[in-house]
């Protein structure tokens, strides 16, 4: 074979080899990632397309109309649309914990007066789950021991009614309609639940101003409520931002009957197993509960709450 024509041959495949190297191994791009350097090929393996969210034209809060055609009220309300909608595994927790809980809170709101807005409030402040902050504040609701004590809750090492989800959302209320009562509008009622009612009014008399959109709060009450609202847009559209669950994917509400006691009980796995039940979902019921037991020294009649039988297999329509 003449030597130019190997040539020609060997000329040609070493630039197809080169030509495929370039296709498989894309040029590296210069950021650095966990193993060494992302490609362009990379980005577009890991990055889906992210949009900007909808922000409504109009929003109300408790009946109050917000300001939204102020620039800066939109850009709060739209940070909080941001992140709650991006932040995908919160947000489809927040839902799926929405439908179990949002049954036993929005009856004792409306028994309550208070608007039904402000079930939004606890997910907010807890995401439906019974916290502990820093500063110890407690519950669905995030209430501290003292403020407890004030709205007649019972805090002691056995039990501790801020984990109570009816009774500590009656002592939320108590608190905002005291709220109301003082400032005259549900919108500074539940930025005082974040701030404290002294917080605020120190704030409104420096500031000359009891508008909350004209205030300067802080960071966390600042957004406060654009994330209580933010709350509200997308569990009122969830599949406008991106949430689609079907009915049998949200958590099922709890059914059960109760029990109640008005003595001591020595041994709450005892009490449990008595009722069909064991500790670990007594407890589930009942988190007010804080001990393995009860002494009741004051003979208090206590409402337990036994689970259907049956419910835990069943509960999601699988036995």
């Amino acid at each position: 074979m003449p030597v130019k024509r190997i040539f020609l041959i060997t000329f040609t495949l070493l630039v197809i080899a080169t030509i495929a190297v370039a296709l498989i191994v894309p040029p590296k791009t210069g950021k650095k990632g966990a193993n060494g350097f992302f490609t362009k090929s990379d980005s577009l393996r890991i990055q889906s397309p992210v949009y900007q969210v909808p922000i409504p034209n109009a929003i109300a809060f408790a009946g109050e109309q917000v300001p939204i055609h102020f620039f800066d009220v939109r850009e709060s309300l739209d940070r909080e649309l941001q992140v709650n909608t991006y932040w995908h595994s919160q947000t489809v927790l927040l839902l799926k914990r929405a439908n179990r809980y949002f049954p036993i809170i929005e009856p004792i709101l409306k028994e309550k007066g208070i608007p039904d807005d402000f079930k939004y409030l606890a997910v907010a402040e807890s995401a439906l789950t019974q916290a502990v902050s820093p500063a110890q504040a407690v519950g669905f609701w995030q209430i501290l021991a003292a403020t407890a004590r004030e709205l007649s809750l019972e805090v002691g090492d056995e039990v501790d009614e801020r984990y109570h989800i009816e009774k500590s959302t009656y002592a939320a209320c108590d608190f905002l309609l005291k709220s109301y009562n003082h400032y005259g509008n549900w919108t500074m009622a539940a930025a005082s639940y974040n701030f404290g009612r002294s917080g605020i009014n120190r704030q409104m008399a420096r500031q000359g101003n009891n508008n909350y959109y004209d205030m300067v709060l802080g960071e966390e009450t600042g957004r406060y409520l654009f994330r209580i609202l933010a709350f509200k847009v997308i569990f009122e559209n969830p599949e406008q931002y991106g949430f689609h669950l079907m009915p049998d994917e949200l958590y099922p509400p709890l059914k059960f009957y109760e029990v109640e006691v008005d003595t001591a009980v020595t041994s709450f796995a005892q009490f449990a197993e008595h009722f069909n039940t064991n500790y670990k979902i007594l407890k589930l019921y009942n988190p007010w509960l804080r001990e393995s037991y009860l002494t009741n020294k004051r003979g208090k009649t206590y409402a337990i709450k036994i689970p259907e039988r049956g419910f835990r297999e069943s509960a999601y329509g699988q036995e």
